[in-house]
């Protein structure tokens, strides 16, 4: 491995203690008297009624049960905490393993814990910074910060930057000019070639490939708008991609806002593809270069995406999936199907389509002959009932 003396100027990260969301000004804001407490301070473990207090809700349910981290629904542990924003309980939360809930208004029908709070997602925010403290953003020296754990056999390149709790596994490659930010984690055989970037917290398995500069875990394009201004929403998560990955140039794959955003295992994924925030994506994914993927959709098992396909937010891909180059998917697609067009529909049906949109002009040509035979007819009909007409007056006369 190569050590690289450390710059003048290192990452530092702060206690999650100070740390609170502020739905006034969409940031977070920390304690002046808490500047040089260290990663390992912050909280692993909570009590329920110390989280109550510390969000302002009210606690209903056990307040001694301990609670080791905040997730979605669908993330969500049963030793965690989770979140419901509306009024009616989501599949998600029905099937989460989350310990309690918190949430605006009490569900009757749920028997977990529950702290009622006035803004969920705020409250959550809060919560989650505990576990997983945001890092101010400095600037960091080139080479290996003295906290990051290296392996033997891993090489580190002398220009790249691996700054506080890194954790770097057997044999792995880091090339000229990576940036690992803080707390990342990267397991065995892994390569990052020239460029890449992993913000803080991410997390890779066995030997996943990252070619020149990708990025993952960049803050996602969430935002609300407050008095005519657009203001960041919380971006809390981090990028967990799985073992066997291959990642091409120039992708970028943002992070959770509270959670995860998470590459399936074996699962790979050609140049220039944008995966946005909440992204789940299936083991074994096909993803071809220019594909763009809105926030919070979901794919499932080798799921094929073609050249420059567009997914809408919030949508699911069923196993086998296939989807054509260009389509444009604004709905749920069903598993073992191919999907085409824009908006995308099943094979079948845009085929039919395109049949007939092929044969348009020649349909356009009959139309003009047919208007044309019909309005000559309807000029001889008129024709003959002015005839008609003439030969009666004639007989009356």
């Amino acid at each position: 491995m190569t050590i690289c003396p450390r710059g003048s100027s290192d990452f530092v990260l702060q206690s999650s203690a100070p740390w609170r969301y502020t739905g006034e000004n969409g940031g977070f804001g920390l304690s002046e008297s808490m500047n040089n407490i260290s990663e390992k301070d912050f909280a692993v473990e909570i009590r329920l009624d110390e989280i109550a207090l510390m969000v302002g809700g009210t606690l209903h349910g056990d307040g001694t049960l301990i609670c080791s981290g905040a997730n979605p629904p669908d993330q969500s542990t049963s030793s965690e905490i989770t979140m419901l924003v509306g009024q009616h309980p989501s599949a998600n939360l029905a099937s989460s393993k989350a310990m309690a809930v918190l949430c605006a208004e009490r569900i009757d029908s749920d028997l977990r814990p529950q702290i009622i709070v006035a803004d969920p997602r705020a409250a959550f925010a809060t919560v989650v910074s505990q576990f997983r403290p945001p890092i101010p953003v400095s600037l960091p020296g080139v080479g290996v910060d003295s906290s990051a754990a290296i392996a033997n056999s891993a090489k580190i390149h002398p220009t790249a930057t691996v700054c506080a709790d890194v954790t770097i596994g057997e044999r792995t490659l880091v090339m000229p000019n990576v940036v690992i930010m803080p707390g990342c984690t990267i397991g065995d055989d892994c390569v990052l070639y020239p460029g890449v970037t992993l913000y803080e917290y991410s997390s890779l398995g066995d030997r996943v490939v990252l070619h020149a500069g990708t990025v993952i875990g960049a803050q996602g394009f969430g935002y609300r708008q407050k008095n005519g201004r657009h203001l960041p929403s919380a971006q809390l998560g981090y990028v967990r991609i799985d073992s066997d990955v291959d990642v091409g140039a120039g992708v970028t794959i943002d992070r959770g806002s509270y959670g995860a955003t998470r590459i399936g295992e074996g699962t790979k994924i050609d140049n220039q593809v944008m995966i946005a925030h909440n992204c789940q994506i299936g083991r074994h994914n096909l993803i071809c270069s220019q594909v763009g993927i809105a926030g919070s959709c979901r794919t499932g098992d080798y799921v094929i995406l073609a050249g420059q396909v567009g997914l809408k937010d919030h949508i699911t891909l069923g196993d086998h999936t296939i989807v054509g180059a260009k389509a444009g998917v604004m709905d749920d697609c069903q598993g073992h199907q191919v999907y085409l067009g824009s908006p995308a529909m099943p094979q079948r049906d845009q085929m039919q389509i395109f049949a007939i949109e092929r044969k348009l002009p020649e349909m356009r040509r009959e139309l003009r002959t047919l208007r044309k035979r019909l309005d000559a007819m309807t000029e001889q009909l008129a024709e003959g009932e002015t005839d008609s007409g003439h030969s009666g007056v004639g007989r009356a006369a």
